[in-house]
């Protein structure tokens, strides 16, 4: 089992930075998700398990960078640029198997999940 720990969600001021953090008992392919209040989760970015290999959704491209320390098994999701929308409690989440037929922006594709961190954004 993955244990999954994330860390670094607080309170910013739109146009504002943020750093999360997930550290991980085991080195996986990691995606980070949120969820708005309201709304459905929604996939932010992943990156595999070498690190050579990243994708994100179109709303974070350009604002948001996720990459990877493998000797410290920890995943970061740097956030900068943030506006409003991106308020929500974000998760990272861990991938061991592969994704069928590349689905990875689906929640069901990743076998373990941290317990999220706000992030609050105000205008």
């Amino acid at each position: 089992q993955v244990q999954l720990v994330e860390s670094g969600g607080g309170l910013v001021q739109a146009g504002g930075s943020l750093r999360l953090t997930c550290a991980a008992s085991e080195r996986t392919a990691m995606g980070w998700f949120r969820r708005a209040p309201g709304k459905e989760r929604m996939f932010v970015a992943l990156i595999n398990r070498s690190g050579g290999a990243t994708i994100y959704a179109d709303s974070v491209r350009d604002r948001f960078t996720i990459s990877r320390d493998n000797a410290a098994n920890t995943v970061y999701l740097q956030m900068s640029s943030l506006k409003p929308e991106d308020t929500a409690v974000y998760y990272c989440a861990s991938n061991s198997r592969g994704f069928t037929d590349g689905r990875y922006s689906r929640g069901e594709e990743y076998e373990y999940w941290g317990q999220g961190t706000q992030v609050t954004v105000s205008s």
